[in-house]
Parts: C-alpha cells; sequence; structure tokens
C-alpha cells in the first residue's frame, strides 16, 4: 500500500505534539503567564491533567526523555515534596474552578518512585482539586514492577496503563540499554489485567540498532500474543548531539532509510491485519477500545502524550519539565528537577518558558492537528486554497492527497507522509530545516 519516495522524506520535521512546537518557546512566556491562564479557566471547564516523574531505575541509551536515575532516597523524597508544593499552587491559582477529568502520570517512569508515595501523589491531587471521575493513565517500566505497585494500581483503579516494550528480541535489547525478557512482560500483563486495567498500551519501536523487519515481526507476533488494546509504533530517533546517552548506540547497525520505511510499512500491514485501528501515523487500537472508537469517529487528537481520545483543550503540567497548554498559551516547567524545586521552595510557580498562540497559530495548529490525527482537514479558515496546492503539489501528483471543496485529505498510502504533509501548513518554518527527528 505505501510507495517509498525518498525525496518527500528529506526533511526533518516535528512531530507536531504541539502547535507552535516546543522549539519555539522562549522565556517571554512563563509563571506570570501560567498563574493568568489558570485564573482564567472556567468552573464548568473539562480539564485534564499530567504529572511528570522525571526518574528511571535504569536509564536506556535511546530515551529523549526529561529523566534520570532514581538511585537516590533524598533526591526523590525532595523531588515528590516540590511536586505536591507546586500542586497545591496551581490549585490556589484555579480557585477550585475545572473538573479534571484525566490524569496521566508519565516519566521517566513514574514507577520508579514507591508504590506507597504515588498512592500518596493520587491522595493530594484529590484533595487539591475536583476530579469528576477521572481517566487515569500511567506509563510503567515492566524492570521496576512490584506486586504493590499492582495492588496499588488496582486499589487507584488505574484503567489505562501503557508499558514501555520496545522490542522483544534480546540483541536489539542488549544494543538499546533495555533488557527485559518476554516472561517479565507477560507475567506484568496478567497482573496488570488482574489489577483491573481495561486499556493496555505497548509502546514498540522500530529503526533501532540491529533491527530488521524479520525481527520487528517477531515483537509484533508476541505483542500480539498477550493482546495490548492499543500499540504505538515509533521510529527511533537518533539525535546524539542533543541527547549524549544515545552515544552509547552503535550507529553503525542501525536501520537506513530505507529500511526504516519497510519497517514503518510492514508493521502497519500487520497491526491492521491483526484487526487494529490505524490511529494518526504510528498508534494503533482495537476498535472497542476507547481510541480506536474515537478513530471510527474521527474524533482523535493529538497533543504532548501523542494521540488520544482526550477532547479538553486545557492540559495542566506538573512536575519538572511537564508542559500546560491553553488556547492561548502553551507553557513548560523548569526543565532541570534542582532549579524545578528552588523555584516552588520559593513559592512561585515553576514555569520559566512557553509561547503566546496568536490566533492565526491556532487556525494553522488546528488544520495540523487534523491532518496528523484524522487524516483531513478544513482549509477554509485560510482562504483560497491556490497556494495549499502549491505547496501540497509533490504529494498530490504522486495521489497522496486531494483538496476538494477547500478540504485536503489524505489517502491511506499517505501515512508515511503525515508529518511532512502537515509541516506545509506551519506557518513558522516553511523554509526551515531545524533539528528534528526524520519523518519515519
Amino acid at each position: 500500500m505505501w510507495k517509498y519516495y525518498p525525496e518527500l522524506l528529506e526533511r526533518p520535521v516535528p512531530r507536531y505534539t504541539s502547535y507552535p512546537t516546543a522549539a519555539d518557546f522562549d522565556n517571554d512566556v512563563g509563571a506570570a503567564e501560567l498563574e493568568e491562564a489558570l485564573g482564567q479557566v472556567k468552573l464548568c471547564d473539562d480539564i485534564s491533567l499530567y504529572v511528570h516523574i522525571p526518574y528511571c531505575d535504569q536509564i536506556c541509551w535511546y530515551c529523549g526523555c526529561n529523566t534520570g536515575r532514581a538511585n537516590r532516597t533524598q533526591r526523590l523524597n525532595a523531588y515528590m515534596t516540590a511536586l505536591f508544593g507546586e500542586i497545591e499552587l496551581v490549585a490556589r491559582d484555579l480557585g477550585q474552578c475545572g473538573r479534571v477529568k484525566r490524569i496521566a502520570f508519565g516519566g521517566g517512569s513514574p514507577n520508579a518512585i514507591s508504590a506507597h508515595d504515588f498512592a500518596a501523589l493520587v491522595d493530594h491531587l484529590s484533595d487539591a482539586f475536583h476530579l469528576a471521575d477521572p481517566v487515569q493513565s500511567i506509563e510503567l517500566d515492566p524492570r521496576s514492577f512490584t506486586p504493590e505497585w499492582r495492588d496499588v494500581i488496582a486499589a487507584i483503579q488505574i484503567g489505562n496503563v501503557s508499558l514501555g516494550v520496545q522490542s522483544f528480541d534480546p540483541a536489539v535489547q542488549a544494543a538499546i540499554g533495555r533488557v527485559q525478557p518476554l516472561d517479565m512482560v507477560s507475567d506484568m500483563v496478567d497482573d496488570l489485567r488482574g489489577a483491573g486495567v481495561s486499556s493496555l498500551n505497548f509502546d514498540l519501536m522500530y529503526g533501532l540498532p540491529g533491527q530488521t523487519v524479520e525481527t520487528l515481526i517477531e515483537t509484533l507476533e508476541a505483542s500480539l500474543a498477550l493482546k495490548p488494546d492499543r500499540i504505538a509504533l515509533f521510529g527511533y530517533a537518533h539525535i546524539p548531539t542533543l541527547i549524549p546517552r544515545q552515544r552509547r548506540i552503535d550507529d553503525s547497525i542501525l536501520p537506513d532509510a530505507k529500511q526504516r520505511f519497510d519497517m514503518a510499512a510492514t508493521g502497519y500491514n500487520f497491526l491492521i491485519d491483526a484487526g487494529y485501528q490505524a490511529i494518526g501515523f504510528d498508534h494503533f487500537a482495537l476498535p472497542t477500545d476507547p481510541l480506536g472508537r474515537a478513530g471510527l469517529n474521527r474524533a482523535v487528537r493529538r497533543n504532548f502524550q501523542g494521540f488520544t481520545d482526550d477532547q479538553s483543550d486545557i492540559l495542566i503540567g506538573l512536575g519538572a519539565s511537564a508542559i500546560s497548554e491553553f488556547p492561548g498559551y502553551i507553557i513548560q516547567n523548569e526543565k532541570n528537577s534542582g532549579r524545578y524545586r528552588a523555584l516552588i521552595d520559593q513559592n512561585q510557580l515553576a514555569a520559566v518558558s512557553g509561547v503566546k498562540r496568536s490566533m492565526s497559530n491556532q487556525v494553522h495548529g488546528a488544520i495540523i492537528e487534523e491532518i496528523l490525527a484524522n487524516g483531513e482537514a478544513d482549509l477554509t479558515p485560510l482562504g483560497p486554497v491556490s497556494g495549499q496546492a502549491e505547496s501540497l503539489a509533490p504529494y498530490i501528483n504522486r495521489g497522496l492527497v486531494e483538496i476538494v471543496d477547500q478540504r485536503v485529505h489524505l489517502h491511506e498510502s499517505a501515512k508515511p507522509y503525515a508529518r511532512t504533509i502537515a509541516a506545509a501548513f506551519d506557518e513558522i518554518r516553511k523554509a526551515s530545516t531545524g533539528t528534528f527527528s526524520q519523518a519515519i
């Protein structure tokens, strides 16, 4: 179904988990703007919370997340104290407004902290905010999963869990510094299902060192045997100049561009044939899962957590490096955990950078999101489509895209080019290359 047009994939482009992107943040937006945005939240507004735990028991070499080793109890305790303090500051500025409909815990690995501390964190959120029976999600590392964590997930009734799997091939695992046997993940899945988890996601990757189409298929087969409700199949982004830990990866055995494309295409076809619904360009969900239903109804959204069925326009990030998103602002907390703690200790919000979203940003951002999430978008707000047709000509001429009645529509064969197609509507960097990942 997919044809390889390397010239359409040459330009590195953002993942567009926001628009403007994090590359456009500056220090002119910070704590004052976050306080302003929080003060404008209405009593009946739906809110999603994201809580960031920037620690892992073991650091994987490929990982680009803001995370460090969880090898000092004092460091973890100090971070949790600051996180509780930030929760209180944000709740103060909200003034009991807003209804929390979703809570996502990410990292790093939230299970780098103890199950007891996690339960205390959930209690703190419950005391500080108006929780309206929220959907709760968490990312977990199988290597540090314990019976205590199983019990707390059951007690708190967390319904959505995402596991970092990446690959089940032992050689690939060794090459990326993430060794976790299949039995470890299988036992964990049994525990999570027994704890009441109804939506289970596996994060998988292609383009890893030493990986082949054959070993990717073996990982997909092993994954399907465990019956996850969702699968995210990401392309590994090798940027060692920006992510020093990636220098431990032998880049001489990384798949080339064509091999990456073949892996992405193989994974896509394999999962579709297995009954999964394609969500955007790299997520998959069973039709019975809420994300799968959103895909069928063209109601998928995209935010910093990837493709989602979350419809809220207000996302409040808590923790070091966490990002908050409002219609008029995108605002990021201090990334460094030590400086983050210092700001909270001074009774200050930890927001230090971001961007004010102009109306033009919002219009272009909505189009980019619709293209990526649902494969089509209304171009009417941009006026005459002649300019858009010109910028999309390489895709139109190859039968990947069409514009009909002021709407751009991506055919299924356009999936691997979705990010570069969306980039045609990026008013900030039309001619820029930037330091971004490969589009596939």
